[in-house]
C-alpha cells in the first residue's frame, strides 16, 4: 500500500489533508482526475465534484491546489473552471 492510500477511505475518497507537499500533489492529481477534460464547470460544479471525493469539508483548499498546480484552470472572475491537459 502506498503512503497516499492511507488517505484514502474504503469508497476511494479523500479523508485528510496531508502534510507533506509531495501527498498534497497526490491528492490533488486525484481528485482533477474526476474533472474530465475539454468541459467547462462552473464553480458549483467543481465544488460538488470536490465534495464526492474528500470527506472532510475543505474543497476550498483542494480546489485552489488544482489552480496552483495547473490541473485545473479558471476565468480571472471564477465563473467557469476547465481541467488543463
Amino acid at each position: 500500500m502506498s503512503k497516499f492510500e492511507n488517505f484514502l477511505d474504503e469508497k476511494g475518497r479523500v479523508k485528510s489533508w496531508p502534510s507533506k507537499h509531495l501527498l498534497k500533489i497526490e491528492v490533488v492529481k486525484y481528485i482533477a482526475d474526476k474533472f474530465e477534460e475539454g468541459k467547462e464547470y462552473s464553480e458549483k460544479e467543481v465544488n460538488d465534484i470536490i465534495d464526492k471525493w474528500h470527506t472532510y469539508g475543505d474543497y476550498f483548499m483542494i480546489r485552489r491546489g488544482m489552480i496552483d498546480y495547473k490541473l485545473l484552470s479558471r476565468k480571472r472572475d471564477g465563473s467557469k473552471y476547465w481541467k488543463e491537459k
